[in-house]
């Protein structure tokens, strides 16, 4: 694998933490965003994970239950290898740049991992200022959580070295990196990009072939959307469903937390793909105004201090829908 030079482009919740992981296992790490305004509102994510990452190792001290593979994959620490950790991680955090210009942020990448809005327009529009200032040798990918590489790949200017790289939320616990090629992809990119992965500290999860929410949202999406739909329809609060579904199935977290973490723009752009939510009658409908409202209000997840739930000191985890 020759890839040295990561680019991240877009620091939202997942684009901030693949590039913090990314950095953390070695790589040369740069942020894309689009203004000044956006870096600084991406560097209190990137302190924020420094702090949870030497936060947990320094919790591993004391106890050894703790399980969190993207950070390490020993079951036992000791006090020396804790301390070397902590300063890995903290050479990361002063080792990432931000930056808003096109041409210094890619000019000289290895690989680009795409993480901008849940939007084929915006994503179509970035693929065409991209194509200006990518080298030849540049590798592309999508993190993007629903939308087909195939469909974007006609905006690329390098539709062979385009695929699909797909995150899950809190990297350093759910350590699973989707890798999801299109017919035009080259093989040898596609295990490139799956060596990428493992030597991040990632499990590739290779699909065969192409799939609409790949494997976890094919899970996940259903599921976020029935909890979203007996809410928006008046049929329980969130608080009640996510302990329905925590108390039934001994999961840490219920639906509306999950969406929290994940961040409400998110779901409200995965939701305005349903055609039926063109209808305000109809629960899609119904979701996505609920989710608009919410957005509108600055109540965009846990990122935000608030979602579904409060997230301040003195309130964390108290239901406020």
């Amino acid at each position: 694998m020759e890839f040295k030079k990561i680019v991240v482009a877009g620091g939202g919740v997942l684009g901030s933490q693949i590039a913090f992981q990314s950095a953390y296992q070695g790589f040369d790490v740069t942020i894309w965003l689009r203004s000044e305004g956006s870096i600084a509102r991406c560097k209190p994510k990137i302190d924020g994970l420094l702090a949870t990452y030497q936060g947990i190792l320094e919790n591993m001290r004391t106890d050894e239950s703790i399980r969190c593979p993207g950070i390490s994959r020993a079951q036992h620490l000791t006090d020396a290898q804790i301390d070397e950790l902590k300063d890995r991680a903290l050479k990361a955090h002063g080792s990432i740049k931000l930056i808003a210009s096109y041409e210094e942020a890619f000019s000289d990448a290895d690989l680009v991992i795409e993480a901008v809005a849940e939007d084929p327009k915006q994503k179509e529009a970035f693929y065409g200022e991209l194509a200006k200032h990518l080298p030849a040798k540049t590798v592309l990918v999508t993190n993007s959580s629903t939308l087909l590489p195939s469909k974007l790949a006609p905006f690329t200017d390098r539709p062979e070295k385009y695929l699909a790289l797909h995150f899950a939320n809190e990297i350093w616990i759910h350590n699973t990196a989707e890798v999801m090629g299109h017919p035009g992809t080259d093989p040898a990119v596609y295990q490139e990009v799956v060596e990428f992965a493992k030597a991040i500290g990632m499990v590739p999860l290779q699909l065969h072939k192409e799939q609409p929410g790949y494997l976890l949202n094919s899970l996940l999406v259903p599921f976020l959307q029935a909890a979203q739909g007996l809410y928006a329809e008046g049929i329980a609060d969130p608080q009640d469903i996510d302990l329905t579904w925590k108390i039934g199935t001994g999961a840490p977290l219920g639906p509306f937390q999950i969406l929290d973490v994940v961040g409400l723009t998110t779901a409200y752009n995965i939701c305005l793909m349903n055609p039926q939510a063109q209808d305000p009658t109809s629960t899609a409908g119904k979701i996505v105004a609920m989710l608009k409202k919410m957005i509108d209000e600055g109540r965009t997840g846990k990122a935000a201090g608030e979602g579904f739930y409060s997230y301040d000191d003195e309130k964390s985890g108290e239901s406020v829908a």
